[in-house]
């Protein structure tokens, strides 16, 4: 069974940092097979990886929804997304990379997205860790697409307004009713790595620590590298390694 680890927050927090830098994390482990998911429709963590994002799962959803015909005859609309979806899989340093999309323009999508479900849960259950950076709002989440989510990690800047957002996130999980073991929150790109954790920082949420600004974080972005690269010196990829989540 995979270990799910979902990355939540507020845009601009560093989610896709924090979700590339946890693969990075796994990867030099050794931990076994890793998917990870991009579920932002902005399509960011392929270029965290250095890569370009490539067939989207919205450009799926939106052909089968506007074109129903093009299902070959003979094969099930399930068995056809479940192949166009592994088709879909790009193949990254140590991992596999997942670009969720958005579909564009006219057609009905509830259908497909039903099962586009199913087919995303067999996937998933092919790797030992699945890794999904999630837009704002947990609207992927909300789709119940990741099924069991084993640790949802909520990345917040270091505001009063971040840990606002936090504590909504926290709170939506709830009200989602999502199936989540460990609720936790990270605070990204801080200075003052030395503060004391947080007060009241949501319902059920554990504070697993803050995470330094890292300038050679910040030049891999502004260079195009990949954060799988990242080698010993980066002062959030060290931090990160410390804490208790893989």
């Amino acid at each position: 069974m995979s270990y799910v680890l979902a990355v939540s927050g507020k845009g601009g927090t560093g989610k896709t940092t924090v979700s590339a830098l946890l693969s990075r994390l796994i990867i030099s482990r050794g931990k076994g097979s890793l998917l990870a998911v991009d579920a932002d429709p902005n399509d960011n963590l392929a270029a965290a990886f250095g890569v370009k994002a490539e067939r989207t799962i919205g450009d799926i959803i939106g052909a089968v929804a506007k074109n129903p015909e093009s299902v070959p005859k003979g094969m099930s609309k399930e068995r056809f997304l479940e192949y166009e979806v592994q088709s879909a899989v790009q193949e990254c340093e140590g991992l596999d990379l997942l670009t969720m999309g958005r579909p564009e323009g006219p057609g009905c999508y509830c259908y497909v997205n039903n099962i586009l479900r199913g087919v995303l849960t067999k996937l998933t259950a092919d790797y030992d860790f699945v890794v999904i950076d999630n837009e704002a709002g947990l609207e992927h989440l909300s789709r119940k697409t990741a099924g069991r989510i084993n640790l949802l990690l909520t990345v917040a800047d270091a505001t009063a307004a971040g840990m606002k957002a936090a504590r909504r996130v926290a709170c939506l999980a709830d009200e989602l009713s999502l199936k989540v073991d460990r609720k936790t929150l990270l605070v990204n790109k801080c200075r003052l790595c030395d503060a004391p954790a947080p007060e009241d920082i949501g319902p059920g949420m554990e504070f697993l620590g803050y995470l330094p600004f890292d300038m050679k974080v910040a030049e891999a972005g502004i260079n195009g590298t990949s954060l799988l690269d990242l080698r010993d010196g980066s002062a959030a990829l060290e931090a990160l390694e410390a804490m208790e989540i893989v």
